[in-house]
């Protein structure tokens, strides 16, 4: 393989002759050879836009030339396409706070720059990472406002996904409306209820995380670029500190907002714990909810429905495997959570070292929640109703004597259980209508009447 040689503060380094990135990533893959997982490609197109609003800003102020800044411009353009993915080889974990990731988007867009104005790639002198692509910025504004910009159109599509498992969970819930069950509390049985309300639980907790979802996106909105190194914005012209957040605003089409005290967002990387936990309680109510559609499953309630062969061995044997990935997922969601308090409480002083471990565990969780309730919505949807398990439950079973306490009184409703123990029988609703009669029985125990909100 045929290979330039480059040159920085520590020496030389050789790098091969195609390579779009230079130096300082070489340095970075022999430094960090650590998980075989790369920096999340949403992150390296969030960095090419903070790249290219950085660009028209100097260029529009007269820092850059405009030829220049015209292939800069066009190359961070396709990396935001998607292109070029093979160049940007470095490990999710790094020391220096995303400095590394940084400077390998520096470089790849500075080589693609060259090859646009037709030179060879390295040659600084035209074109260079850090003196033009990089001009007035530093990692620690670059970085924190980018993982910003790319959790923010996750946490939209992300949104948007939790409203239709909502949906979905709401059309069960009118579709099994009538169909009556027992409630269990403490996996004991507990009163009457009705199968769909079951499933209205279900979709009010979504609905709460669709909000809270939602709104968290105001919180990422406030970023730090300009601020350079600590936030005080020193290196960089006042007028590029103001101009380049409305061209952010414009490439991204986001509400971008400087923060009114950018050391502050340099500094602190709380938002993204925040953030975190409603992501957090996204996923324990997907377990919460996929736990519960197991069990349903177990007991004959419903059917889920079988997606594949469930044992290598046991033939004919089905497992509820949807539900338990959607569970794994959420547990994987909760882990990095504390991952990313963990990361942002060990930032120090002016800056957090350890931003790629959040961005690197924040980006995996909303990219695991889009996917987790995109399977999840389909299993729903084909979720059915098992009526006669679900009417054989209820009917057999004497805590439906609780519907009758208005009427009756604890003690008679008492009598009638311990008579029907002694009876042998094994249908509690027949029962109760030898005692109390048809149109009795058949009144309290209408669905509408179990779900009234209290008895009439």
């Amino acid at each position: 393989m045929n290979h330039r040689i480059e040159q920085d503060s520590l020496g030389k380094l050789e790098v091969p002759e195609n390579a779009l990135w230079g130096i300082h990533t070489g340095r970075a893959m022999n430094n960090f050879d650590l998980t075989g997982y790369k920096v999340s490609p949403k992150l390296i197109k969030a960095i090419a836009l903070v790249k290219k609003a950085c660009c028209i800003t100097n260029t529009e102020l007269g820092f850059l030339d405009k030829t220049n800044a015209g292939a800069i411009s066009r190359a961070c353009d396709e990396i935001n396409e998607g292109k070029f993915s093979d160049q940007f080889p470095l490990d999710i974990l790094q020391g220096g706070a995303g400095t590394s990731t940084n400077m390998n988007v520096n470089e790849v867009i500075a080589n693609r720059a060259l090859e646009l104005i037709s030179e060879p790639k390295g040659s600084y002198d035209k074109i260079h990472p850090l003196e033009h692509v990089n001009l007035h910025q530093s990692t620690n504004d670059v970085y924190p406002t980018a993982l910003k910009i790319a959790a923010i159109y996750d946490i939209r599509e992300l949104s948007n996904e939790i409203s239709l498992l909502q949906g979905a969970l709401q059309e069960k819930e009118k579709e099994f409306a009538k169909i009556l069950t027992i409630g269990r509390t403490e996996m004991q049985d507990a009163v009457p209820m009705t199968l769909g309300s079951q499933f209205a639980s279900f979709a009010e907790a979504i609905a709460r995380d669709r909000w809270r979802t939602f709104k968290c996106e105001e919180r990422l909105r406030t970023v730090n670029i300009g601020g350079t190194a600590i936030g005080t914005g020193l290196t960089a012209p006042s007028k590029y500190i103001f101009l380049v957040n409305e061209k952010l605003r414009q490439i991204t089409n986001l509400g971008i907002t400087r923060a009114e005290q950018v050391m502050d967002q340099t500094a602190n990387a709380d938002v993204f714990v925040e953030v975190s936990g409603i992501l957090k309680a996204h996923a324990t109510n997907l377990q919460k909810i996929a736990q519960d559609l197991r069990l349903l499953h177990f007991i004959g309630e419903i059917s889920l429905e079988p997606v594949q062969a469930g044992s290598s061995i046991m033939p004919g044997k089905i497992n509820p495997v949807i539900m338990e990935s959607v569970i794994s997922a959420a547990m994987k969601i909760r882990a990095n959570d504390g991952l990313i308090s963990e990361a942002a409480a060990h930032g120090t002083l002016q800056v957090n070292e350890f931003m790629p471990v959040i961005a690197f565990s924040l980006l995996e969780n909303t990219g695991l929640l889009i996917n987790t309730n995109k399977i999840f919505k389909a299993a729903i949807e084909r979720i059915k109703a098992n009526a006669d398990v679900c009417l054989r439950h209820f009917e057999e079973n004497e805590t439906i004597i609780t519907a009758f306490l208005p009427a009756l009184g604890y003690n008679k409703c008492e009598e009638i259980v311990i008579e029907f123990k002694k009876s042998g029988s094994t249908n509690f609703r027949e029962f109760l209508v030898g005692k109390l009669g048809n149109e009795t029985v058949d009144r309290i125990l209408t669905p509408e009447n179990l779900m009234s909100l209290g008895y009439r």
